[in-house]
């Protein structure tokens, strides 16, 4: 657990994309007119969850005005509201919202993580800065001693967990992958999947019940 702790740490630090740094402090700065009142993070958002986690959950990046404004991974945005619905429905939350940091949000068996920890202009890290981050979610996998199923929330998740573990698979929905940890693709639960029907509340309520299951 303290190792985790010092690799957030060093996440909330790191400096190695100048682009994306530059993004998030503009961005922290600026900010979006229904939160001018708030205080944006602005920083490297680090991962989060249950040192005994037996799932992980991979996301792409932090949103702009969600985790890049909160701190907390999946909070403050309609994509979290999604996710954590889901999680709560499934017994890894212990409550279907996140709003901040402070709202008492609590994961059990889950971790989440991310391709790169800070938010990227139009949702799109480049090549170089996901190899950047990439160390990091390298290092949660050691440290996530009891880890049985990573759930991989879009392609770019999906291809950036396939580039550790050194395999080629194809993306689905909801398809269990025999590699070890299980791998499970699912669709990002981004506002453009959600509003559109792409992934619903239950595809992505079942993706959580099979990772559950695989994970027992």
């Amino acid at each position: 657990m303290n190792e985790l702790r010092i690799l957030e740490q060093e996440i909330v630090a790191c400096e190695r994309c100048p682009r994306l740094r530059d993004y998030c402090r503009e961005v922290a700065q600026v900010k979006r007119r229904a939160y001018l009142d708030q205080k944006y993070w602005g920083k490297p958002v680090p991962s989060f969850g249950d040192p005994q986690a037996r799932v992980l959950i991979l996301g792409l990046a932090p949103g702009a005005h969600g985790a890049n404004r909160t701190g907390r991974m999946f909070t403050g945005d309609k994509s979290g509201e999604f996710l954590y619905r889901a999680l709560y429905e499934t017994g890894f939350a212990n409550q279907p919202t996140s709003t901040s940091r402070e709202d008492g949000l609590a994961l059990t068996g889950a971790y989440i993580s991310a391709s790169a920890h800070c938010a990227p202009p139009d949702n799109k890290p480049s090549r170089e800065e996901l190899r950047n981050c990439r160390p990091y979610l390298e290092i949660e996998l050691e440290l996530l001693k009891n880890l049985r199923v990573v759930v991989a929330l879009g392609r770019i998740a999906f291809d950036t967990y396939l580039s550790i573990v050194n395999e080629r698979r194809k993306f689905g929905h909801n398809i269990v992958h025999g590699l070890t940890p299980t791998l499970i693709s699912c669709y990002h639960p981004s506002q453009q999947n959600t509003s559109t029907g792409k992934l619903t509340a239950k595809m992505l309520r079942d993706v959580f019940e099979q990772a559950r299951s695989s994970s027992s």
